[in-house]
């Protein structure tokens, strides 16, 4: 399994991993989440995929896409200040220009033989691996994120605990929360599975959303 990041530029280049992508989350969003999201015949989209976020896909060896998420400089439009924003304590994120913000992360975890340590996912360890991994080479040291409180377990188990932003608030079917991750050497190290080798391309942040 290996990490692939696809910028703006690479999207061509990477479409069939994008459209991969889009339809897994179609399938873990509305069809295992059950979560109010618009999916059509090509997969799962939203508003905030049209303002030009990097991807970071986990990818197996035959080219199969199981994991996904979506990074988007903090200082521009964000999920978690512009949807989620009763999340935040005083609906602010407060970002700065060394925050991205994480969003849509998910995992088929029908994937057989992918168990890491602690039994969490092998594709969830190299996820997480491969987010931290891509911020601190593009200049960023914190990561932030509308979740909910299933998956701020899972980042506890995987030694990676969030900071939270503000109160617990029940979202449709789910009771969401946003929070902070570090994004620094000593979280890469204790999340990363024995065998990744990164191959993070050294994007430059202006790379990674156009200005407009």
């Amino acid at each position: 399994m290996r990490i692939l990041t696809v910028p703006p530029d690479r999207y061509a280049q990477h479409s069939d991993e994008l459209a991969q992508m889009h339809r897994l989350r179609a399938m873990v969003f509305r069809g295992r989440l059950e979560w109010d999201v618009t999916v059509t015949e090509s997969g799962e989209f939203d508003e905030y995929d049209t303002l030009d976020p990097t991807y970071i896909l986990a990818v197996t060896e035959d080219t199969r896409v199981v994991g996904c998420a979506r990074l988007l400089p903090a200082q521009g439009p964000t999920m978690l200040e512009k949807t989620f924003p009763q999340l935040l304590e005083r609906g602010k994120l407060n970002a700065s220009p060394t925050m991205v913000e994480s969003s849509r992360f998910c995992v088929d975890t029908s994937l057989a033989k992918a168990r890491g340590g602690g039994q969490l996912h092998l594709a969830t360890l190299t996820m997480f691996t491969g987010i931290i991994d891509w911020a601190m080479a593009n200049g960023y040291n914190e990561i932030v994120t509308a979740t909910d409180l299933r998956f701020e377990r899972i980042l506890n188990r995987a030694a990676w605990p969030m900071k939270r932003l503000g109160e617990p608030r029940e979202i449709g079917n789910t009771i969401a929360i946003a929070g902070s991750l570090p994004a620094d050497p000593e979280s890469f190290n204790r999340v990363r599975p024995v065998a990744y080798k990164s191959s993070i391309a050294r994007n430059s942040v202006a790379q990674i959303r156009s200005a407009a």
